[in-house]
């Protein structure tokens, strides 16, 4: 396999290192911004490069974004070249597109490290779904998230604190909305959802809501409560259709969930034969991401394409009702749904997910958390 690498930057550079180490890959030209030199590879700023060497079979974009992400990875299928991936907004957003184009061209087009960094499970959600229904798929998918209510639980911080001591451990970015808002879990849950039930989520109705509002008041009211806050996806299939959502979740002291440390992600599915899977590990890091990048080169090598076929379009219905905590605003509705009072936040009463999300929007300077059905 001779491989052309778009981006040196942390995933990149470990692509590079781990696939000099195999005799049957090389990493034979990087596209990159900076002036670097490498000893085996033509380093490169221009892309038609890569595009235009046909001894290259196989593209590893590891840019990052959506443009020129997009533009070169639908250039490259189109010329014949396979491509891995662990960029999940590209996937997510542009599935339609890229995922009819692979089978259409017959490539391989692969992305376990989109959704768990180092944690492989694209691939074992492939290999499930062949024996048995996958009923549901979600969890904790943002080690940044996880760190910053991780830390307000344990030691008290503020979010702000919080947030800035992520950014000093390079667990968080500059710019962190994309994490804190969900978008990133956002990406996740829509791939993880496609694979395992075999649809394309129509993205505009999976709803999203983050934890940028949460502060010290709601912190010590769940732990009054003998709750810990996560910023959890889900996607499960009801008797209405799909349902899928992102939201922070309140998780009773001692579960599973609700000790997950610092930045580390638990990815679950449950199954109709193996009932509950979880999968515990690092959701970011240079060699973590970069290993399972090698390993879809390893299943291109084997003749893997992509995990399932492109499927249905289908809307997420979210009816399911649930109770939520909600601080910082209220209405008519909240008070007609008022269940009880913890400080300066209410519990409602069992609300449809949908209906939630939609106050949410309204009201984005609330904070809401469903409670945990465990």
């Amino acid at each position: 396999m001779k491989i052309g690498l778009l981006g040196f930057g942390v995933v990149g550079k470990g692509v590079y290192e781990l696939a000099r180490m195999r005799q049957d890959m090389q990493v034979a030209k990087v596209v990159c911004l900076e002036d670097i030199t490498l000893p085996d590879a033509q380093v490169t700023r221009d892309f038609q490069d890569v595009l235009n060497d046909p001894s290259i079979d196989t593209v590893v974009e590891a840019m990052g974004g959506l443009h020129p992400a997009f533009e070169f990875v639908k250039a490259a299928m189109e010329a014949g070249k396979n491509i891995v991936t662990s960029n999940k907004a590209l996937v997510a957003t542009f599935y339609d597109i890229l995922v009819p184009l692979a089978q259409e061209k017959k490539l391989s087009f692969r992305c376990t490290a989109a959704v768990g960094g180092g944690i492989g499970w694209l691939s074992e959600l492939e290999r499930s779904r062949r024996s048995q229904t996958i009923q549901e798929v979600g969890g904790i998918m943002n080690g940044t998230c996880n760190y910053i209510l991780d830390a307000m639980h344990r030691t008290g911080l503020s979010y702000d604190e919080a947030l800035k001591q992520a950014q000093g451990l390079g667990y968080a970015e500059a710019k962190p909305a994309t994490d804190v808002e969900g978008i990133d879990t956002w990406h996740k849950i829509l791939l993880s959802s496609n694979v395992a039930f075999g649809v394309t989520m129509d993205k505009d109705s999976v709803p999203v809501s983050g934890i940028s509002q949460i502060g010290p008041q709601d912190v010590a009211a769940f732990q009054a409560h003998g709750l810990v806050c996560k910023l959890v996806s889900c996607a499960r299939r009801t008797e209405a259709g799909i349902s899928a959502y992102v939201q922070p979740t309140l998780y009773p002291q001692g579960s599973l969930e609700a000790a997950v440390p610092s930045n580390y992600n638990l990815i679950t599915f449950i199954g109709s034969a193996s009932e509950r899977m979880s999968f515990y590990g690092q959701g970011a890091g240079r060699y973590p991401t970069a290993y399972n990048v090698l390993q879809d080169c390893i299943d291109v090598l084997s003749g893997k394409p992509f995990y399932v076929p492109y499927g249905p379009v289908v809307q997420a219905v979210n009816q399911e009702p649930l109770r939520f905590y909600v601080r910082g605003a209220t209405d008519s509705f909240l008070e007609e749904n008022t269940q009880e009072h913890w400080g300066e936040g209410i519990v409602t009463a069992p609300v449809a997910v949908s209906r939630m999300h939609r106050w949410h929007k309204e009201h984005p300077q609330a904070f809401l958390a469903a409670l945990s059905q465990e």
